[in-house]
């Protein structure tokens, strides 16, 4: 089996066990998405859900998150860790998509690299779940999976896991793939414990490479 092979076959089988697996951080405005995935940074999705509820009922807008003074966001923040450095990069963000983009998220992969505290794997995660281009999002989840897997050999560099990734990854599969690996993640193919083979779908395809 190919490494291209094994990819499809695991996209089909996470797609029947988890159909309905999404972005696990809540948003239902492109640019609070931004300001999630900043603050979700050696965070936990689950308590970042809690902290922007009390931003954003303090600051409802791009405008209103740009016009803050940034030792109030921090205060608001600070649970979710870094408070500091996260205020500061969530300030200069929304100071950015207020006065060059009308409040808007650009739709631009690079044009995203450039906001203050966007990375690549911030920026496919807006890429893929805000305007459904392709997009794989690497984070930890993703990265040890398709070691284990067999999906790539031994990489552990964000970067050079997604590069990979695109060679044997239909481009239109890529977002919610990621999405899956994180359920399979959590649930079977566990990183604290040792992962619950005699449960995965994946088991008889599964290098257990690193397991």
């Amino acid at each position: 089996m190919t490494k291209k092979q094994r990819a499809l076959e695991v996209i089909e089988r996470l797609k029947k066990e988890y159909p309905d697996a999404g972005c696990t951080l809540d948003y239902d405005q492109a640019w609070k998405l931004l300001v999630s995935v900043r603050l979700a940074a050696q965070c936990t999705d689950e308590r970042v859900n809690k902290i922007v509820e009390v931003l954003y009922d303090k600051y409802p807008t791009v405008d209103a998150l740009a016009d803050a003074d940034v030792v109030d966001i921090e205060e608001i923040v600070r649970p979710c860790g870094l408070g500091k450095s996260k205020a500061r990069d969530i300030s200069a963000c929304m100071k950015i998509l207020k006065e060059e983009y009308g409040g808007k998220v650009p739709d631009d992969f690079d044009a995203l690299l450039k906001l203050p505290g966007v990375g690549r794997k911030s920026a496919n995660l807006i890429m893929g779940d805000v305007f459904g281009k392709p997009a794989i999002v690497t984070d930890t989840h993703c990265i040890r999976l398709v070691n284990r897997i067999g999906l790539v050999d031994g990489i552990k560099e964000p970067k050079k896991v997604e590069m990979a990734l695109w060679k044997i990854i239909p481009p239109e599969e890529g977002s919610d793939l990621c999405h899956r690996l994180v359920y399979h993640g959590r649930d079977v193919c566990t990183a604290r414990t040792k992962p619950h083979c005699d449960k995965c779908c994946l088991e008889d395809i599964c290098k257990k490479q690193g397991v």
